[in-house]
């Protein structure tokens, strides 16, 4: 393996390190990661915690990144081009871990999914938004999505950064309202929630409104969670299809007006009922 020294500190831009350090930054992907530069690739990583973070690639280079101080790391290397694939060491007080960059990778969310989510027509939200443990590019992890058009930044947070989502900042993609993030190494059981900006600047923990998987109350983390049930009702489907809805059993359901709304008219009940 190649260990060669960073040639020079890539820093984040003074306005996106104010954004991000501030929680409000919607679109860090385009600042973190490995990106071209005049004189190679700069890399750049938010680790907050971190004592040290390399970059490897699979064939063998291994250059320290510089400390720029707030957990942010940077570094010039002199490449050609962008590697197409390279993993971060990281090293903690007490450990450390390898793993792929999160911002070196495209969304995990199809533009097929955003147009009808944005045309109010998604069918299965429920496979698009939230926690969904998945392969993306290659790399084993979770894709987290939340759709919250009036946020000025949200990152996630979980056991797997101690409740700390410095580290996790999302990106939002386009005008849909929709915050991505695709989290290498995380899978199911790993609680989380959304850290939320508000558009005055103050932050709130948000529970995944279309999390598969809760904790018991009074604990209210999202959990990871994919289902691994197996329907076998192809048979009930495919038998529904073959007689028109009007000519089908059909259920009748009866009501005590007097009970139900006690004191109103029939003309007031009417406009009610339907509704209910």
């Amino acid at each position: 393996m190649t260990r060669r020294p960073t040639t020079a500190p890539a820093p984040v831009p003074e306005d996106d390190r104010t954004r991000l350090l501030a929680a409000t930054h919607h679109n860090p992907h385009g600042v973190l990661g490995a990106h071209p530069a005049p004189g190679g690739v700069a890399f750049r990583v938010w680790r907050p915690y971190a004592r040290q973070v390399a970059v490897r690639t699979p064939e063998g280079l291994h250059a320290d990144l510089h400390d720029d101080g707030d957990g942010f790391f940077s570094g010039l290397l002199q490449l050609g081009e962008v590697p197409p694939a390279y993993d971060l060491e990281i090293t903690y007080a007490d450990t450390t871990q390898t793993l792929a960059d999160a911002y070196a990778l495209l969304p995990a969310l199809g533009e097929l999914d955003l147009h009808l989510i944005g045309e109010g027509r998604h069918e299965q939200l429920w496979d698009a938004l939230g926690a969904r443990p998945m392969t993306h590019q290659g790399i084993e992890g979770t894709r987290f999505t939340v759709w919250a058009p009036n946020a000025r930044g949200i990152r996630v947070v979980g056991g797997f950064n101690y409740w700390d989502g410095a580290a996790h900042s999302m990106r939002s993609l386009g005008s849909s309202g929709i915050w991505e993030l695709f989290v290498p190494g995380i899978g199911e059981g790993e609680l989380y929630k959304f850290e939320i900006t508000r558009p005055d600047g103050s932050r709130t923990m948000r529970a995944d409104p279309l999390a598969t998987r809760t904790e018991v109350p009074p604990a209210n983390s999202s959990i990871v969670h994919a289902s691994h049930y197996t329907w076998r009702d192809e048979e009930w489907l495919a038998r529904r299809t073959e007689r028109p809805a009007h000519e089908a059993p059909f259920s009748v359901y009866e009501i005590h007006l007097p009970s139900w709304r006690p004191g109103l008219t029939y003309r007031q009940l009417a406009d009610q009922l339907p509704a209910y």
